[in-house]
């Protein structure tokens, strides 16, 4: 089994991206799957084209896309992706969509075909805060997630995907504001190695964990 993971590379100023730098810590195999690492563009046209060579490339049978979401105070699985490109910033070509669809003849949402609960379930078990999330937001992350997702529907049928968010690592939070969420790379690491574990270990997900709702 082969597990394609990407981590997309610095955005919004930062100097690192914890979501590459968590990927790059990841052992080359876990629970007997081989670990493929790939950084990628956040770009919105750019970082669905960069998967999809990684899937033709490697062939992956599970593609996890890994990305930052400063102000959040864990790794959270993300539920579901929707057919929206809205950004608040541009992206690292100066790209700044509005109330776009990522693909004009998707669906309007796909969810994740990853165990999600699974994962989290996991993840807490090592003694580690995780959670599911249910907004993947309208930027490049949810963009990524989408496109992939897309891919695995329509062309690449036997692969299972979905997203993983990371809060920021330490080193990012030294000149933020006090009380800025964030965790080391070392414990972001070590989640997605859990959750990459619970994902080869479980191709249907349990019952028993819920995310917040509002």
């Amino acid at each position: 089994m082969k597990v394609l993971v990407t981590g997309f590379d610095p955005f919004g100023g930062e100097p690192v991206n914890p979501a590459f730098e968590a990927v790059k810590m990841l052992p080359d195999e876990i629970a007997g799957a081989e670990i493929i690492k790939l950084e990628i563009p956040t770009v919105f046209s750019k970082c669905g084209p960069a998967v999809e060579e990684g899937i033709k490339k490697y062939e992956p049978d599970i593609v996890i896309n890994v990305g930052q979401a400063g102000g959040r105070s864990c790794v959270t699985i993300e539920q579901v992706a929707v057919n929206l490109a809205e950004a608040r910033i541009p992206d690292n070509d100066g790209e700044q969509p509005s109330d776009e669809p990522v693909q004009k003849d998707g669906a309007p949402a796909y969810y994740a075909t990853i165990p999600v609960k699974a994962i989290v379930k996991n993840i807490r078990d090592h003694g580690i805060p995780c959670h599911i999330s249910y907004t993947a937001g309208t930027y490049v992350c949810n963009c990524i997630m989408y496109n992939v997702l897309h891919m695995a529907a329509t062309k690449y049928t036997n692969i299972r995907a979905g997203f993983i968010h990371v809060p920021f690592a330490a080193q990012q939070a030294v000149e933020k504001p006090n009380g800025t969420p964030f965790m080391s790379l070392e414990m972001i690491a070590k989640s997605l190695e859990y959750a990459i574990e619970a994902t080869v270990k479980n191709e249907q997900d349990i019952a028993g964990i819920m995310g917040e709702t509002h």
